[in-house]
């Protein structure tokens, strides 16, 4: 049986929809505590069984824990009703893309701790990858943060707020690139003769065991690369192409700058 997560009192989630959803879902096969959790959104639906859903705020209790799940666009919609009620023991942790630590200290000024997280869906399989950020940041809300953050995969802080519009591009969008990769892939084997659904199984499989194989090595990819790749082989012959000039390397940086630029636009708007 999983042990208990335990956190050091109530914990609101404003919203759940995919990303927190999937943080939710994470944190309950961890063991979190479903009593200690409250959803917050306005369909009023529980996201999981046993999860208190309302449309309001609680009146009986004051959070430990705010997770803000809206989607950047809402923030002041929720603004109004949330920020009154903290303390400033309370940790907030905004998930919201774009939103810099400056706009949330101005619309949340009480609350001690602020920190952003930027995670990415497979938190639901506790494989996930969680950048954060917080400016002066105590032991004890570190540590906090840490330990329920850790539980959905790989939670690391990075030095510099801007860093944390590179990991929600490295992290939280580049699923959505891997499973165009994989579909690309599929499509590819389809070309070359293949049933559709044949070639999606051997690229799922394929993409599912290189990469727990990466994440075990002690290797770095490009080292794991020329273990594949022999002299005059039909990978190398692959490899050609993706090296070449405008392949995967330079389609890359333009996905990531595209990706880390319109987060900065989220944040210039979010200061106004």
């Amino acid at each position: 049986m999983t042990a208990a997560l335990s956190l050091p009192g109530p914990f609101w989630l404003i919203g759940c929809g995919n990303m927190a959803g999937a943080m939710l879902e994470g944190w309950l096969a961890a063991g979190l505590d479903r009593s200690q959790i409250t959803v917050i959104r306005p369909s009023g639906r529980p996201p999981a069984e046993g999860i208190r859903t309302l449309t309001s705020l609680p009146e009986d209790e004051v959070p430990a824990l705010v997770m803000l799940g809206v989607k950047p666009q809402k923030l002041d919609e929720v603004v109004p009703f949330v920020a009154p009620v903290l303390e400033p023991e309370t940790v907030v942790i905004s998930i919201l893309a774009g939103v810099e630590l400056a706009s949330l200290r101005q619309r949340f000024s009480k609350p001690r701790t602020l920190v952003r997280a930027m995670p990415n869906l497979p938190v639901r399989l506790g494989k996930g990858a969680i950048g954060l950020f917080g400016e002066t940041v105590g032991p004890e809300p570190r540590e906090e943060v840490e330990r329920l953050m850790s539980t959905l995969g790989r939670a690391e802080w990075v030095s510099e707020e801007p860093l944390i519009d590179v990991v929600t591009a490295l992290a939280g969008s580049a699923p959505a690139f891997l499973y165009r990769f994989i579909d690309a892939l599929a499509e590819a084997g389809v070309a070359e003769g293949l049933p559709r659904e044949q070639a999606e199984r051997f690229a799922l499989a394929t993409v599912e065991g290189a990469g727990a194989m990466a994440a075990a090595s002690d290797e770095s990819p490009s080292q794991l690369v020329e273990r594949v790749a022999s002299p005059g082989g039909t990978t190398r012959a692959g490899l050609e192409v993706l090296d070449g000039e405008g392949g995967l390397r330079p389609l890359m940086r333009r996905t990531m700058a595209a990706a880390v630029g319109r987060g900065r636009e989220l944040a210039e708007a979010a200061r106004r």
